[in-house]
């Protein structure tokens, strides 16, 4: 019996769905990304590893790349960011980066269905796709940035 609709199905039954053979390194690879959305392959290494402590640099590319190709897994990148990588929800959402720290977080489309942006010419291509990064500071880094700004010269006026 499958989970409802609103619960992520479980990682084997994505793979089998997907018509992928089930193996350990696909497991820990999809484990470590619905454990870390948005990581790039050195920390879904690191993440695969602690349930797979054996599973190789190539291994986790390669299921990266075979995840990917069956649309389990998206591929995002951020300019001047390394890959990341998110378990595909099939929805409409778009991304917010942080310019200092590089966190990435999840936005959803404001007008809900794909493709939330019409070009002005779609020059004979059929899109069903727009990506839309927001740029901004998180929180974390504007509260440093508020630390590491020099006293208000206003009280030493002459």
């Amino acid at each position: 019996m499958r989970p409802s609709s609103t619960a992520p199905l479980p990682e084997h039954a994505l793979l089998r769905d997907a018509g992928l053979r089930v193996t350990r390194p696909r497991l820990a690879v999809l484990s470590a990304l619905r454990a870390h959305p948005h990581a790039d392959a050195a920390a879904v290494l690191t993440a695969a590893r602690e349930a797979l402590p054996s599973v190789s640099h190539q291994a986790v590319y390669d299921c990266l790349h075979a995840l990917t190709e069956a649309g389990l897994v998206r591929s995002i990148q951020p300019a001047g960011s390394a890959a990341r990588y998110e378990i595909r929800r099939h929805d409409n959402h778009h991304h917010l980066v942080c310019r200092g720290c590089g966190a990435v977080v999840d936005v959803p489309c404001h007008t809900g269905s794909a493709p939330c942006l019409q070009a002005q010419s779609d020059h004979g291509f059929l899109i069903d796709e727009a990506e839309v990064y927001y740029w901004g500071l998180c929180p974390a880094c504007r509260d440093g940035q508020d630390e590491a700004a020099p006293p208000s010269s206003s009280a030493a006026a002459p």
